[in-house]
């Protein structure tokens, strides 16, 4: 076999190792809202009326009485220090809790 021969298979079967090894790990990934609902598409959310939630434990009912109030088309629920996707959606309640589960903000997007 010729040297250049040689360098290449080894280059390729160096590169399908790396490449093995790196598809049986798990990508990171941010930590999912603890309650994401659907809801009817084309629900434009006003926050005022999911006020009512505001100090009480985000529990799952409690986050959809929050979306329903709102008119939301989907809620979620954000916990501290949590990274979250920035886009504005007029259609999403995002529910902000404290350490304990205590809804401390309800606002749109």
């Amino acid at each position: 076999m010729r040297p250049s021969n040689t360098l290449s298979l080894l280059s390729a079967a160096l590169c399908a190792a790396l490449l093995a090894g790196c598809a049986g790990l798990p990508s990171p990934q941010p930590a999912a809202p603890q309650w994401q609902t659907p809801g009817p598409r084309g629900g434009t959310c006003d926050a005022a009326p999911a006020q009512k939630v505001l100090g009480r434990q985000s529990t799952a009912s409690v986050t959809e009485q929050a979306r329903v109030a709102s008119g939301a088309a989907m809620a979620r629920v954000l916990q501290p220090n949590q990274p979250v996707t920035r886009e504005f959606n007029p259609e999403r309640l995002n529910l902000v809790v404290d350490g304990s589960g205590r809804i401390t903000a309800a606002r749109c997007g």
